[in-house]
């Protein structure tokens, strides 16, 4: 039995105490959530309808959480996690659960996000499914810490529930096949300069074309999506499930020109311009706008092999995004793809101010997005909810809020 914490809160249950719990809903991390009388515990890689025993490890002010020991009453949605690692390994939580099923809790977790954190009541679409659930990344970063006396460690993703610990992982089932059959030639090529490593490092495995698997940031990646192909840097950012991407494009492009009289599109944060070139033929003319020189750089090299002639590309100030355009705002949807940490209210404001018939908001991290809609809600109505899984086998997802102008 592991030592209990110094600063262990014991109320309302002791260290490591067992509790045999109903759950009856997921969080949007992925946990179990199940009562005792009012007092919610969540249970890690439990399921809805599911009754466990559960061991308590954290009490906190408002709730408790606990690991799963048992599963007394399995789900019917359970089912055999394709990974040995799964529940170990931090990067998947629904391995466990049926992939129909993940769509619908994430739907709900939507729309339950809205709810609480905006006091927006509105229909969430059915989550767009990959086609693919397995073997669907395109680019995974195994990382290692520093070797010890010129012995490298595990390398692999951080352990579940740990900020530091890394497990080993000598292949990943959510990761592509050509990917999974390089990454022992990378690990195998780590270990033998374990000595040269003076702190840990990120390892990087990327697909390209032909498949072709990069292992160095620098080097040129190249994708397709639909008839497209985007060149851009291994190491930077461009979404890693190709499977889904044309489709995904697609709806972005489709909500941008919904409702007709929109003749102009900004993509205000168009990496190398994915978003951007994928809808620059159905618009008279398109803007791309990132603060990443050389992402821009890519964009403009993106825009001329596929000889897309109407789309041009901005290095955007943050202080002052829409200062180079010149569109009527009147006629023009603008597109909004940020980081996890979602726009900043200067941006939101600026945004405002431009005032474009449609926004179209593209975000992996719907918390942040929801924070986002509540800042721009009075200005702007939601006209549709889109959720795409990019992410099977996970609790994240990618999703498309439609907003037009009141």
């Amino acid at each position: 039995m592991s030592r209990k914490p110094r600063k262990f809160n014991p109320h309302p249950f002791d260290y490591h105490e067992e509790l045999t719990l109903n759950i009856e809903s997921l969080t949007n991390l992925g946990q179990g959530v199940a009562r005792v009388n009012d007092w919610v515990v969540f249970v890690t890689f439990s399921l809805p309808g599911e009754t466990v025993r559960a061991r308590v490890f954290r009490n906190s002010n408002t709730y408790s959480e606990a690991d799963l020991v048992e599963v007394v009453a399995p789900s019917p949605d359970r089912v055999i996690p394709k990974c040995e690692l799964f529940s170990q390994c931090g990067g998947c939580q629904y391995q466990n659960l049926s992939y129909n099923k993940q769509l619908e809790w994430k739907q709900r977790q939507v729309a339950e996000l809205l709810g609480r954190m905006a006091g927006i009541e509105h229909e969430v679409d059915p989550v767009h499914p990959s086609p693919v659930t397995y073997s669907y990344r395109s680019k995974i970063t195994p990382h290692f810490q520093r070797p010890n006396d010129g012995e490298m460690g595990p390398i692999g993703f951080l352990l579940f529930g740990r900020r530091q610990q890394i497990i080993d992982v000598k292949s990943c089932p959510i990761a592509s096949e050509t990917i999974n059959q390089k990454l022992p030639q990378v690990r195998l090529e780590a270990k033998k300069k374990a000595a040269f490593y003076k702190k840990g490092a990120t390892l990087l495995l990327r697909d390209s074309v032909s498949g072709y698997v990069c292992t160095d940031p620098t080097e040129m990646c190249e994708q397709m999506v639909g008839d497209l192909r985007f060149s851009f840097h291994a190491g930077e950012f461009f979404q890693n499930n190709p499977h889904i991407l044309n489709e995904f494009a697609k709806h972005v492009r489709e909500e941008a020109l919904k409702g007709g009289d929109i003749d102009y599109l900004v993509d205000a944060y168009c990496g190398s311009g994915l978003f951007c070139l994928t809808a620059a033929r159905e618009f008279k003319e398109a803007i791309g706008i990132e603060i990443s020189e050389s992402s821009i750089d890519w964009a403009h090299r993106n825009a001329k092999q596929n000889k897309i002639e109407n789309c041009r590309f901005l290095q955007g100030d943050a202080a002052n995004i829409f200062a180079e355009v010149s569109f009527d705002p009147a006629k023009t949807a603008v597109v909004i793809d940020p980081p996890r940490k979602g726009s900043s209210p200067e941006f939101l404001d600026q945004l405002i101010e431009f005032a474009p018939k449609r926004v179209v908001y593209v975000s992996c991290n719907p918390a942040t997005q929801i924070r986002d809609l509540e800042h721009v809600k009075g200005h702007y109505r939601i006209t549709r909810i889109k959720p795409f899984d990019l992410f099977p086998q996970t609790r994240h997802l990618e999703c498309v809020v439609t907003l037009e102008r009141k």
